[in-house]
This record gives structure tokens, C-alpha cells and sequence, in this order.
């Protein structure tokens, strides 16, 4: 008799099996039209190989509109709303498709589900049940059964609702410059925000933060900046800075190559004040995927370390995490050196180091400004990742292994046998055995205290989206495209899906708002407490985090990560070795933390699977009324 597992493994397989079917199919369809009409006729268009983890195809031009965490193999995928290209496969790459483009506004029309399959409700368009979910769920009647439709989303914005019913307000230019300082004071001392979400209930947004408010004058006289991305859309990104900031330097830290790189160029040169820098990528399938922001004012410079790429999408309907620093001021002398202004938890002399470890001379400068300010005030940890294969001192200073090396230095030792919580966008291979790294090296590390570590199975949760997650977000099964976790790596790894939870933030009103955000918690057995909060950049991959080799004496890292650690003895006045999270505590014990999703964790159900971004998701329609099809 099969298992669970085994059951779901074999109608995984059987998916796959039936969508390489019909691909083949499809190549054979244009290989005998293109000979039939290949005399006098101009057949366009080109066929590439199924990308798998060792492809080596061209990469083909990226847009803009969306970017998506990648841990395996892309294929070009098809569903109602979008196309997602292939690209060259990268262990954590981001691939990016374009929404906007006439191709795929007729893609969608075609593909919209012309027949509702949705159970008729019984109260037709007399039901009295108004949430979202229900009206998802079940077919009301012909003229509203859509909710995506033009009209329903006409009269919305007459009404300025939300897609919940929820009344919006409208942004005015100076409610937003006086919003962001008012949010950086509501959540101190962490200064840890979530992004704007529209489409939600406008209080779930007073202690959120816009990109444009980040860049706005009210954070102070920018005068330079640096942004350190995946993806950026040039065009966008220039509009988010304030009118009189957009001729100021910028620096632009990317990870294109060859074509991708060239694009970028070209997209640049309209923009004298641009300057890029290319990182370093020398082990193949790595990344340039650390999100950062360094901006310099005319009174001192701040450092933003956040989870969006610089693409419209990533700022609209996601769950995106920021963490926002205090405005280091100049330091008085004339010959710094790292170690003044350096903070109790190290920050400055390793935000000097990892940008040290790109090894450019474009971001000479940028370290210069670095040095020449006072960042005593920082009370987080930079935990980042650098490419290479990392050996002695080194191997404690990048991925999984600094966080080893802090937890053992700095965190609470009654947490030995509490939970450790991750939560990402993004997987890759992780080894056909728990054991060979999820559960071993990597857990083993997060399970640190300074009395050693209860490397437990049975102590590690994992948050990730689930089909239904996707299918019920604001954006529909759209959502997934930022969601990548590959059947061929699901089929390897059925371990992983005994470790789920359900993506669930109703208390930050995100629930439906689909996580791009990363982050990763120790949270106490009745779930009041946590005693660190990392918020980061790095995906549940190798890639992202490092792998030991050679005995255990070196550390192989693949991509760029940056991330920040929140430990409560940098925050608490006397000392307290835990946050609250539940409000309970009085703050003259410990500071109450804003976790960006809900305790208790939900664990996967018995017909839940996690989201598989290239298979087919068609047996109900998403918030849209769309399907998602592969082809």
C-alpha cells in the first residue's frame, strides 16, 4: 500500500510526465508546420532545450515587471495571466517576465476560464456572505461571478475598496513623506517594516513603509546612493526617488552577464548620473542576490537591507520585509578607521568587509563612505554571503556558519529546545536525505546556543506557500511566478514537505499578500516568545547559504546574500534573552516584536501540497478566475 508521500510523488511524476507529453508534442506540431511551409515563407522563432540544473543556454532578455527567487530549473511556463521565458538556470537565480506587454494581455484574454467551474451558492447574488474566500469559492451568478472582471474592478476603485471590501484611503504625497517617519517611530527600536500592500485594509499599512518613501526627502538631503539588487527596472526605479534627488549618483551592484548585462548598459546610458558595477560570479549557478540600499545625506547616511527586488511587482501585492537603519552621522576625523564607530554587534567593520569581498574598484568609493561615518547606534548583526569556497577564519565569517558562530557567542541558552522557524519564497536541492544538509549542518547551526545544539528534526518548521496560498493571493496564481520550487526538485526531496506550514499573516493583514519575504525565527514551545528574528535575502538553498566540504573545513558559498539578526540582548534594557510576540509581557520586561506571520504555525492538512510552479494548477480557478497551465 503507498503512502502519503508516495502518492503524492507519483501524481507529481504523472503531471510532469503528461506536460513533457504535450511539449513534445507541441515541438513536433512547429517542426512539420515550419517544413510544410518552409518554401517562400519566413518561419520565426527558435526552439531551445529543456533547461535543467546543468543547461547551459543563452540567456534570454530579461524584463522587468516581475522577478522571481529561482532555486532550480526554469522552464517557459504559461498560464493565464503571464509567460514566464526561460532563462539560464542558476541554483537561486531570479527569472523575470513581463505582465504589461500586448502579447500577454491577449495570452490572458484567451486563456481566462470562459466556464466557471465553481459550485453554484444556493443564495445566488442575494448571499449574504461578502468575505473573499466564499466568492472565490463559489459561483454566484452570470453578471457577477467574476470578480476580476473590468466593471468589478471599475466600481471598486469608485468606491475605493479593496478587494476584501475594505475601504482604501488615497495616498497624498505629503501623508506619505510624514508616514514613513511616523512608521520608523511606532516600530522602534527595531525599525523592521513590512512594504506597502495595495489591496488591503488601509490600517494594515500605518506601520509600513513605500520605496519612494524610503527615498523621499523626509529621510533626509540625499546625496548619493547605492543599490545593491537582482533585478532592477531602471525606468521604475527612477521615478521612486523624489524629483529633485533623480539626477543625484546612483550606483547600481547587479549580477548580469553577457546580453542581460548589455541591456542593462543600454537601459543606463539614458541616465548620466548612473554608474553600474558588476559583482563577481565565479562558481557557477551563483547569484547577485543580496537587497541592500546605502544612502548618503548631507548629515550622514543610512543602510536599508530589505527582501524586494527594484521591479513595480515586488512593491504592489508582496509581503516584502525592511529593515531600515538609524542615520549615522559623520564621523570627526580626518583618518578613520573601521574600528571607530563600530557598534557593539560588529555591524560597520562587517558591512566594510562584505563589500571589501566584491573585490571592485566601483564600490572604492562607497567604502570610503562607509568608513567616514559612526554606526555605534546599529544594534543588529549583518549575517551575509559572499561567493567562494571559504577556509580558517574566513569560513566563520559568511552563510549558515556566522550565524553559527553568533548564536554560539550571543544567544539565550534556555532556547535549546525551542523551534526553529524558517520561512522563504524560494527552494533548491537540498539532497535526496533530510540528513545530508537541511537537518544536519544547516539546522544544526540554527539550533546553536551557547551550551552547544539540539540539531532535532522534529524542532524545525518551515513556512511556504501551498497551492491554495497562491490560488486565493491577490494576485492569483500570477503569485507563483515569484514562488519557484521545481517538481523535478520536489520529486528528490519528499522529506521536505513533512516540515511545512501554511504562509498566514492576518495579523498584519498579509495573509494574501504573497510572501517574497525571508525570514527565520527560534520560537518558544507556547509560542510567546522568540529568541532571534533574522530577516534576509537568502532562500532555502545551499547556494544561498553554504555547504560544507572537504571534511567539514571548508565552506563552498555560491551567491551574494545580506541579511540582518535581531537578538534580544542588543533591544531588551535589562538584559532579557527573549521577545514577546504575543503582547502579553509588559515592555519593562521585554520588547514585543512585529513577526511578520501568525503563531501558531499552520501546519500543512493531509490535501495541501506546497506550490510547484511548473505543473499545472487548473482543477479550481484563482482570484482572477485564471488558470495556471504550463506548457
Amino acid at each position: 500500500m503507498q503512502t502519503a508521500d508516495e502518492k503524492y510523488a507519483a501524481e507529481l511524476q504523472r503531471k510532469f510526465d503528461e506536460q513533457d507529453r504535450r511539449q513534445r508534442e507541441m515541438e513536433d506540431r512547429d517542426t512539420k508546420l515550419a517544413l510544410s511551409l518552409s518554401l517562400g515563407h519566413d518561419i520565426s522563432g527558435s526552439s531551445e532545450d529543456e533547461n535543467d540544473q546543468h543547461s547551459t543556454s543563452k540567456k534570454k532578455k530579461p524584463t522587468k515587471s516581475n522577478c522571481n527567487d529561482q532555486a532550480s530549473s526554469s522552464q517557459s511556463i504559461l498560464h493565464g495571466t503571464y509567460k514566464i521565458p526561460k532563462t539560464k538556470n542558476k541554483a537561486n537565480a531570479e527569472s523575470k517576465t513581463s505582465p504589461n506587454d500586448e502579447k500577454s494581455d491577449n495570452l490572458r484574454k484567451s486563456m481566462k476560464v470562459k466556464h466557471d467551474p465553481r459550485p453554484r451558492c444556493e443564495y445566488g447574488r442575494k448571499c449574504y456572505r461578502k468575505n473573499a474566500v466564499h466568492q472565490q469559492e463559489f459561483y454566484h451568478s452570470e453578471s457577477d461571478s467574476d470578480e476580476g472582471s473590468s466593471h468589478t474592478k471599475a466600481k471598486k476603485r469608485k468606491m475605493n475598496m479593496d478587494d476584501s471590501g475594505q475601504s482604501v484611503k488615497k495616498k497624498k504625497g505629503s501623508e506619505s513623506a510624514r508616514n514613513v517617519i511616523d512608521a520608523l517611530q511606532v516600530t522602534a527600536p527595531f525599525s523592521f517594516l513590512m512594504t506597502k500592500v495595495t489591496g488591503i485594509s488601509s490600517k494594515f499599512n500605518n506601520e509600513a513603509v513605500d520605496i519612494s518613501e524610503i527615498l523621499s526627502p523626509a529621510m533626509g538631503e540625499l546625496e548619493a546612493s547605492a543599490q545593491f539588487n537582482y533585478c532592477h527596472d531602471i525606468p521604475w526605479l527612477m521615478r521612486q526617488y523624489h524629483p529633485k534627488f533623480r539626477s543625484k549618483p546612483l550606483l547600481l551592484v547587479h549580477g548580469e552577464k553577457q546580453d542581460s548585462k548589455n541591456e542593462l548598459h543600454e537601459e543606463a546610458s539614458a541616465y548620466p548620473n548612473i554608474r553600474l558595477c558588476q559583482a563577481r560570479l565565479e562558481i557557477m549557478y551563483g547569484t547577485h542576490h543580496s537587497k541592500m540600499m546605502i544612502l548618503l545625506y548631507q548629515d550622514g547616511l543610512r543602510v536599508v537591507i530589505h527582501t524586494a527586488n527594484l521591479v513595480e511587482s515586488d512593491w504592489h501585492q508582496k509581503s516584502q520585509g525592511v529593515w531600515i537603519s538609524p542615520l549615522f552621522p559623520k564621523l570627526k576625523h580626518d583618518t578613520p578607521t573601521p574600528q571607530m564607530g563600530n557598534s557593539t554587534t560588529n555591524f560597520k567593520v562587517d558591512l566594510l568587509e562584505y563589500i571589501a569581498a566584491y573585490k571592485s574598484k566601483g564600490l572604492t568609493q562607497w567604502q570610503e563612505h562607509v568608513l567616514q561615518h559612526d554606526m555605534t547606534e546599529a544594534r543588529v548583526y549583518i549575517i551575509a554571503s559572499v561567493p567562494g569556497r571559504h577556509q580558517g577564519e574566513s569560513k566563520t565569517k559568511w552563510g549558515h556558519m556566522k550565524f553559527r558562530k553568533l548564536l554560539k557567542e550571543h544567544a539565550n541558552t534556555e532556547a535549546k529546545n525551542w523551534s526553529v522557524v524558517g520561512q522563504f519564497s524560494s527552494v533548491g536541492s537540498l539532497g535526496p536525505d533530510k540528513n545530508k544538509w537541511l537537518c544536519s549542518e544547516w539546522l544544526e547551526s540554527l539550533s546553536t546556543t551557547p551550551k552547544g545544539t539540539t540539531s532535532n528534526p522534529s524542532l524545525l518548521k518551515l513556512i511556504f506557500p501551498s497551492v491554495d496560498n497562491v490560488r486565493v493571493s491577490l494576485e492569483g496564481y500570477p503569485a507563483g511566478a515569484s514562488i519557484p520550487y521545481s517538481s523535478r526538485t520536489a520529486i528528490k526531496q519528499q522529506y521536505f514537505n513533512t516540515f511545512l506550514h501554511q504562509w498566514s499573516s492576518s495579523v498584519r493583514g498579509r495573509s494574501r499578500a504573497s510572501p517574497h519575504i525571508k525570514t527565520y525565527a527560534r520560537v518558544s514551545p507556547d509560542q510567546s516568545k522568540i529568541s532571534w528574528f533574522l530577516v534576509t535575502s537568502a532562500n532555502m538553498s545551499k547556494a544561498a547559504w553554504g555547504a560544507l566540504e572537504k571534511k567539514d573545513t571548508q565552506l563552498m558559498i555560491r551567491s551574494y546574500e545580506i541579511g540582518v539578526l535581531f537578538l534580544p540582548k542588543n533591544f531588551n534594557q535589562n538584559g532579557s534573552g527573549h521577545f514577546s510576540v504575543d503582547d502579553t509581557e509588559s515592555s519593562q520586561h521585554c520588547l514585543h516584536f512585529p513577526l511578520p506571520w501568525d503563531l501558531p504555525l499552520k501546519p500543512y492538512q493531509p490535501n495541501d501540497s506546497p506550490w510547484i510552479w511548473d505543473i499545472a494548477h487548473a482543477e479550481k480557478p484563482d482570484s482572477h478566475g485564471n488558470a495556471w497551465i504550463p506548457s
